[in-house]
């Protein structure tokens, strides 16, 4: 069984601001420090829903190394926050038996932070490092010979007298996880010998999520509601058992029902004002700027970042991937333009708000 041993947790905020989106894909502050967020994490293949082919991809790689006796090869997994990247480093530590240690980029700046995490690792130990493209250039080296060679190399000393020495770690598997692969330095992705993306979720797969983490904190969905909470969900299962925890929350307060339906779904996400898209307040502002302002577009995005007060890189990485992962956005050579998808929902959205 595999003991996680926590080295750091994830400092990441949404934004500059500090402000903290219930549908943003970055851990919350309640989430970093909340043991009921790590005990919905799945603990095998098994249980793991969705990303079949990069489960495929594993289970072989992790059969193999077993039977071989084996570290498993360095490991890099890439794609957006939430979509579980942190989980599967967990999930193989767990299916190969060994320990798993947790970390990120930031927390090792210093060489001496390499330096201990190398040496007191056991043979075969998995070491997961978020964010992995932060890593400083002296950081990078001290791991370069120590994945390829299984060697940390060490200058004693200062000046003409200054040596170096070579210390022998045993076997281990680096997984690094990242957002940003093409940040990355050419001789890190080098020494990754399994390179795998995660991809969003579907409503079929998020439904299976919401349906397993509300048996594990003994919580009764109908199916509709389920489905209702996979559809607001962004494709991502951190939001997903996000927004589960907001509707429990409100159903303990304002309803008698000892089951989750629809209508409560429906009543919880609309007072956190989560659209029926997924869509939040900072989603529907920046459709509203360049639908209004801009008639659709083409717009710069420092011109949108200016206009609403956000820095260009959340913009960037934060707001437009789920707008154009559903087709709300098109970014272009001329800037960003709207679809008709986009405004048509925009104008539901206004109509429904003005109703009430």
């Amino acid at each position: 069984m595999a003991i996680v041993s926590s080295i750091t947790d994830h400092s990441f905020l949404p934004n500059d601001k500090g402000e903290e989106r219930l549908v943003g894909p970055s851990l919350l502050h309640e989430e970093r420090k909340s043991s009921q967020h790590d005990s919905l994490r799945p603990k095998s293949f098994n249980d793991f829903v969705g990303q079949s082919e990069l489960k495929k991809v594993l289970e072989i790689s992790v059969k193999a190394s077993l039977k071989r006796g084996e570290a498993l090869d360095h490991l890099m997994l890439y794609g957006p926050p939430g979509l579980g990247k942190t989980t599967m480093a967990l999930v193989i530590a767990e299916e190969l038996g060994v320990t798993a240690k947790v970390t990120s980029a930031p927390a090792l700046e210093r060489p001496r932070d390499i330096v201990g995490l190398l040496i007191n690792m056991k043979p075969r130990e998995v070491i997961f490092v978020d964010e992995i493209h932060r890593l400083n250039r002296i950081s990078q080296e001290l791991l370069y010979p120590a994945m390829e060679d299984r060697r940390l190399d060490l200058t004693v000393g200062k000046g003409a007298s200054s040596r170096m020495r070579s210390i022998e770690i045993p076997p281990f598997t680096l997984v690094g996880a990242t957002t940003k692969p093409a940040a990355l330095s050419s001789p890190m992705r080098d020494r990754f010998g399994i390179t795998q993306r995660l991809d969003f979720y579907n409503h079929l797969e998020l439904e299976d999520i919401i349906k397993r983490s509300a048996k594990l904190v003994n919580l009764l969905i109908s199916e509709e509601a389920s489905h209702q909470l996979a559809k607001r969900s962004r494709g991502t299962p951190r939001i997903a058992n996000r927004l589960l925890r907001r509707v429990r929350d409100y159903a303990e307060v304002h309803s008698s029902s000892k089951i989750i339906d629809v209508q409560i779904v429906n009543d919880a996400l609309d007072l956190h004002r989560v659209d029926q898209s997924g869509l939040d307040e900072t989603d529907r502002s920046y459709l509203s700027l360049l639908v209004n302002q801009y008639k659709g577009g083409p717009v710069g995005l420092e011109t949108l970042a200016a206009a609403l007060g956000e820095d260009s890189t959340t913009l960037e990485t934060v707001v437009e991937p789920y707008l154009m992962q559903i087709g709300f956005l098109q970014r272009t050579s001329r800037g960003r333009i709207v679809t008709s998808a986009a405004k048509k929902h925009y104008l539901l959205s206004f109509t429904k708000n003005i109703d009430k």
